[in-house]
């Protein structure tokens, strides 16, 4: 009997992340403004990522081909040709650049000269290292004549001193050159790549809830199972980016210490850990079969357990508080997300140590009132923002698809989330009139 395909509503927009512990792959179709997630698949075969890195592109392209076959079959289509693919880790770096024009006399600052200046910058970047691109530049903000703005300058603005500070986002020339590798070794076409620190999709996601916090400063935390990667907001404007080469893998290794094979530490992490023994309700005792173990097995307490954790936690996020403790007052609230999430009392850990207030960043708003609960999970934030970008990409650029060609992540972000702030604010605007 011939298998049964979907009819869908539009062609489906396919998001790949290619992530340390798996590649994983979600299909949905914008409904009503909201994505209707359609099926995810993930494959776990091989390690082609290292701390953010592709390390082969033969066994990427392999786990590529696999997920999204598996995708397809879930979701009842013949194939899934092509997708929106994202990757970060410890190669990417935010640093700050300034561009200087002295004008001489009073005039137009006109686009071309803007245009001229974010070149310069990019280029001064590109030569100080030859081995990092600039994936992108935003404005942080304009200086015109001593006067700080943070708009661009309209061509009916003259100044005779202009200055324009960016944001850079640069990472190893390698990385995309190994993620487009992959793709092409996989047999499908990569319809757009977003190489960007790990949480700044997560924070596309969640947008829409943090919005307000986004305005006042906030932080989001992406904790992934080999990097942990922090995201500091104040307004449209990327205040810090740093990523730790730690994650929740290293937990897992850790208890893997006490005799344990990997995939039983990791059950023990999910089902028994905790971020600290302070939180551990009831101090269960329990025996694990532990073949390298004296008579094979060992005995357990829950605190035990708790402290083999918190103290690989410390190491994860101590060299953060560099960060926190300095501008602590500056953040309204702390988002965590990505795996690390689902850890038991992570929030009052963080909590604890940061003094900002923890919540778990939620994606759900985004996502049609039909989808599985399931996908509101922290885990698959990535992906969803991944789907966000890709959906205003094809909006924008119908036609530029078919080339690989289009708005690098950070312009998409900012453009999205501006959008959020500009309509916020006039919400407020009309609440006080």
């Amino acid at each position: 009997m011939a298998k049964k395909h979907k009819i869908l509503q539009s062609v489906p927009l396919v998001a790949i992340d290619l992530g340390s512990h798996n590649v994983r792959a979600m299909a949905a179709e914008m409904v009503d403004g909201r994505l209707r997630v359609l099926g995810v698949e993930s494959s776990n075969k091989f390690q082609c990522m290292e701390r953010g890195v592709v390390v082969s592109p033969t066994n990427a392209g392999y786990m590529i081909n696999e997920t999204l076959k598996l995708l397809a079959n879930r979701i009842r289509v013949d194939a899934l040709p092509s997708a929106f693919v994202s990757v970060g880790g410890r190669t990417m770096q935010i640093v700050s650049v300034t561009s200087k024009r002295d004008q001489i006399r009073k005039r137009e600052v006109t686009q071309e000269l803007l245009d001229d200046m974010e070149l310069e910058c990019k280029k001064k970047i590109e030569t100080r290292n030859p081995d990092v691109a600039v994936l992108d530049l935003v404005p942080y903000y304009y200086t015109l004549d001593g006067k700080q703005q943070d708009e661009p300058p309209t061509s009916v603005q003259q100044a005779t001193i202009v200055q324009a500070h960016f944001m850079a986002f640069v990472g190893k020339k390698e990385l995309e050159q190994k993620v487009i590798d992959s793709f092409s070794r996989s047999a499908k076409r990569m319809e757009r790549m977003y190489v960007r620190p790990d949480a700044l999709l997560n924070a596309l996601a969640l947008a829409d809830d943090t919005v307000d916090d986004m305005v006042d400063g906030c932080v989001i935390l992406d904790m992934g199972a080999q990097t942990t990667t922090l995201t500091a907001y104040k307004g449209t404007q990327y205040l810090h980016n740093k990523v730790i080469p730690l994650g929740g893998y290293d937990i897992t290794r850790d208890i893997e210490q006490i005799g344990v094979s990997f995939a039983y530490a990791e059950q023990l992490k999910c089902k028994y850990g905790c971020a600290s023994a302070d939180f551990v309700e009831v101090n269960h005792r329990f025996r694990i079969p532990a073949p390298n173990a004296p008579g094979g097995e060992v005995a357990l307490m829950e605190k035990d357990l708790a402290n083999i954790i918190s103290s690989r936690l410390d190491q994860m996020i101590n060299p953060l508080m560099e960060i926190l403790n300095e501008e602590v007052d500056r953040y309204r609230v702390l988002y965590i997300t990505g795996g690390g999430a689902m850890l038991k009392g992570i929030d009052q850990y963080l909590q604890q140590k940061t003094r900002i207030p923890v919540m778990y960043g939620s994606h759900a708003s985004f996502l049609s009132t039909d989808t599985d609960d399931e996908m509101c999970m922290p885990i698959y934030s990535s992906l969803v923002g991944t789907l966000l970008l890709g959906n205003e990409y094809r909006k924008k650029h119908p036609l530029a698809a078919a080339n690989n060609t289009g708005l690098p992540i950070f312009q998409a972000l900012r453009e999205m989330t501006l959008d959020l702030f500009t309509e916020q604010e006039t919400n407020r605007k009309q609440a006080n009139e």
